[in-house]
């Protein structure tokens, strides 16, 4: 079992998307672009300009997504990717995507989040009790549904591995690939 999911849809974050897909596939993964649509997603470039307060966003490069939320069988993947951005805050209702999200939970299988990626397991109810780092706007929605923030790079919770924005890829995306590689051999 090599395929992961990463979920996207549009304003997802690509430096979020991008470093870990390219991870996946120079680990020997199959990266399989999850969305709402099997369609092409405009993800954005995030990025808190000198003497601002808030986000500035641009756009960023398209993505294919290979599969839609209500085709997947969670049983075929290994592990999931919750990127960030906007896209979370819009697609975290979807019910597939929150089946999805619960197996991964509920199986102890690998997980990693980043940033806006936080509120997707938040909202599925998954995050009670579990240790989570994200952008601190969001650090809210981690704890109203009973997560604790952690405002570290790298937050490993047993299965889960998460991080803050994407300046901390190098921090949590090679602990996030070595529960794969452990997974994997499993299979």
């Amino acid at each position: 079992m090599n395929k992961v999911l990463i979920i996207v849809g549009d304003a997802t974050e690509t430096v979020d998307t991008l470093y870990p897909y390219y991870r996946l596939i120079e680990g020997g993964y199959e990266p399989v672009v999850a969305a709402p649509e099997k369609r092409l997603y405009q993800m954005v470039l995030h990025e808190v300009k000198p003497g601002w307060t808030i986000t500035k966003e641009w756009e960023g490069y398209t993505i294919q997504a290979d599969i839609a939320f209500k085709d997947i069988n969670p049983e075929e993947y290994l592990s999931i990717f919750f990127s960030g951005g906007r896209a979370p805050e819009y697609i975290r209702d979807d019910e597939d995507l929150i089946r999805i999200t619960q197996h991964f939970f509920e199986k102890n299988k690998p997980i990693a989040s980043v940033c806006h990626g936080v509120e997707i397991p938040a909202r599925a109810g998954c995050v009670k009790g579990r240790r989570m780092a994200t952008v601190p706007k969001c650090q809210f929605d981690l704890e109203v549904c009973g997560g604790t923030f952690v405002n570290e790079a790298c937050v490993i919770d047993g299965n889960l591995v998460s991080g803050r924005t994407y300046h901390d890829h190098g921090q949590y995306i090679g602990p996030w690939m070595k529960l794969l590689d452990e997974a994997r051999n499993q299979y």
